[in-house]
C-alpha cells in the first residue's frame, strides 16, 4: 500500500479533475484507507445521518495524537471518509480542535458535486471527530 496523500496535494489534483475523474479520485482514496477490522464495526462506531454505512474508530495515541480508523460500505462515501481523515489524522487532538475541517473541505464543493444522500453525513463524521479531540483535549 502506498503512503497515503497529503490533504494538499488531493486538493490541488481534485482541482484539475473533471466530474468523473474526481469520483474516480474518491473511490482511489477509500481504497486506500487502512483496512478497518470486522469487528470495530458496531452500532457504537457507526456515524448517524449517512445513506451508506459509515464507521469511525478513534485510537488515541500515547503521545497525544489521534488515529482513526474508518470504512464505508459505499466507495464514494468510503473516499469522503478517507478525504476527511488526510486533514485529521494522526494530529495532536488540540490542532484537530483548532482545524475548521468545514472551511478546508470547501474547495471540493462535495455538495455541489455529490448527491445530498453521499454527503449527508459528513456533518455527523465531522462532529465525532471534534467530539473524540475534545475529550482527549481536555
Amino acid at each position: 500500500m502506498s503512503a497515503p496523500q497529503s490533504f494538499d496535494d488531493i486538493r490541488d489534483e481534485f482541482e484539475f479533475l473533471d466530474r468523473e475523474d474526481r469520483y474516480r479520485l474518491l473511490i482511489e482514496l477509500g481504497r486506500a484507507l487502512e483496512p478497518m477490522p470486522e469487528a470495530l464495526k458496531t452500532d457504537a462506531t457507526k456515524v448517524r445521518g449517512c445513506s451508506a454505512q459509515v464507521w469511525v474508530y478513534p485510537v488515541p495515541q500515547p503521545d497525544g495524537r489521534l488515529h482513526f480508523l474508518a470504512d464505508s460500505d459505499a466507495h464514494i462515501t468510503k473516499g469522503i471518509v478517507a478525504l476527511i481523515l488526510a486533514l485529521v489524522q494522526d494530529r495532536p487532538a488540540a490542532d484537530i480542535l483548532a482545524l475548521d475541517i468545514r472551511e478546508r473541505l470547501a474547495p471540493f464543493d462535495l455538495a455541489g458535486q455529490l448527491s445530498s444522500n453521499r454527503t449527508q453525513g459528513i456533518p455527523n463524521m465531522i462532529e465525532l471527530i471534534r467530539a473524540t479531540a475534545a475529550r482527549l483535549a481536555a
